[in-house]
């Protein structure tokens, strides 16, 4: 292949790649139908809830002045930090880009459309960091882009948040197994004493 067409091929991707990425960002968080779906998230306890133990019970549907209905194809349901865990920490950042958006990055569950009531029990995943949430739920079209939401908070995102307290690097084994050698060193250590003594006395004994 001559070099010249190795260039003309490289401006080809080059041009599809950037179409692509232009189209993506022609799709905006503000065009996106608000309030299409009715989306609650019910804690399983009061307090601050623990990653990889604690439950979530989420339920959405279709509201009843949701105008886009019939382009939606699939719901998809994420986790979402709420503005006070986003204070100082850009790469949570809310961008009214989509591609950009770093609001809802954690996928909670991806289900095909039904008008009806759906419902989904959550675990908080292990790797969830501390923080403040909300729950928001996409409809997806056929081409798979966000055309309208719901959430289990106000416009403001001020409502109805829950807290989630991470997993410590340290586990409780670990603290046992810690103690446990510990314990050993100091009788191991004693008894190394004692037989030096003995021996000790030993010779001179001899």
């Amino acid at each position: 292949m001559s070099i010249h067409k190795i260039i003309f091929a490289s401006f080809i991707i080059c041009l599809v790649i950037q179409f692509s990425h232009g189209a993506t960002k022609e799709r905006l968080f503000s065009d996106l139908e608000k309030g299409a779906l009715a989306v609650t998230a019910k804690p399983s306890r009061q307090g601050v809830l623990d990653a990889g133990i604690d439950k979530l019970s989420i339920t959405w549907k279709l509201s009843s002045t949701a105008k886009k209905k019939a382009n939606f194809t699939t719901i998809k349901v994420k986790l979402c930090y709420a503005p006070v865990s986003q204070v100082d920490r850009p790469w949570r950042n809310t961008e009214n880009e989509l591609f950009k958006d770093k609001t809802c990055p954690h996928k909670i569950i991806t289900r095909a459309y039904n008008k009806s009531s759906q419902s989904f029990k959550y675990t908080f995943e292990r790797d969830i960091p501390t923080g403040t949430y909300f729950v928001r739920a996409y409809a997806v079209d056929a081409k798979d882009h966000e055309v309208a939401f719901g959430q289990s908070t106000n416009e403001a995102k001020t409502t109805n948040l829950f807290s989630v307290q991470a997993i410590s690097g340290r586990h409780k084994s670990l603290d046992i197994a810690s103690v446990c050698f510990s314990v050993f060193s100091v009788l191991a250590l004693l008894v190394f004493f004692v037989n030096e003594k003995r021996k000790a006395k030993l010779e001179q004994s001899k």
